[in-house]
C-alpha cells in the first residue's frame, strides 16, 4: 500500500474515526522511533508513596466467626 492509497482511505473516514486513526499513528510513532520519556524501573522507587497501616496483618472483623 502507498501513501496516497492510504490518504484516500482515511479521507473517506468520519471524523471521529480520522481521530482515532490520529491517536493510533502517534502510538505507533512513539513505540516504534523511541519517543518515550518514561523513566527505568528501579527498584525502591516508589518508596514513601504510600503507607501500610499498623494493623495490616490482623485478622478482619468480617471473618471472625470462621476462626478458631
Amino acid at each position: 500500500m502507498n501513501e496516497a492509497d492510504l490518504i484516500n482511505k482515511v479521507a473517506t473516514l468520519p471524523p471521529n474515526l480520522k481521530e482515532e486513526v490520529s491517536d493510533y499513528v502517534d502510538f505507533l510513532i512513539s513505540k516504534h522511533l523511541g519517543n518515550s520519556t518514561k523513566k527505568p524501573l528501579t527498584f525502591g522507587m516508589m518508596k514513601g508513596t504510600f503507607e501500610i497501616a499498623d494493623d495490616f496483618d490482623e485478622p478482619l472483623e468480617d471473618f471472625k466467626e470462621y476462626m478458631p
